[in-house]
């Protein structure tokens, strides 16, 4: 059974990919909808939550900018989970990332899904 409330959004796509602004722009949406948004980041993912990376990003001019997207998510405090061994290949550590974020692999993420939450992946 899923709880109709949570969601969590893998992301697994980097700067250089649409698809990823479809992805944050999905889960702020799910934030204004007052759902319990998690977002797992997945390979050239991991690359949006590095500190610095998203700043002059705008990957769809219909969308906002990318950082404030991001920003979004991570103020209105959505669980923000990095794959450790994602983010080790790319030599980032814990203090390379933003605020909020927490180095976590696959069993976090899917303690969420198996407590009823629904996954999107991008």
């Amino acid at each position: 059974m899923t709880d109709s409330n949570k969601i969590v959004i893998v992301i697994s796509r980097g700067l250089d990919d649409e698809r990823s602004s479809v992805a944050w722009s999905i889960a702020n949406g799910g934030i204004a909808s007052d759902m319990e948004v998690t977002v797992f980041l997945v390979a050239a993912g991991v690359d949006w939550v590095r500190k610095g990376a998203a700043d002059a990003a705008h990957l769809n001019p219909a969308d906002p900018p990318m950082k404030e997207m991001i920003d979004n998510v991570v103020n209105h405090g959505a669980g923000m989970l990095v794959c450790p061994p994602c983010a080790k290949v790319r030599g980032y550590g814990l203090p390379d990332l933003l605020e909020g974020v927490t180095l976590a692999g696959s069993p976090a993420m899917l303690a969420i899904v198996k407590n009823g939450a629904s996954t999107l992946s991008f």
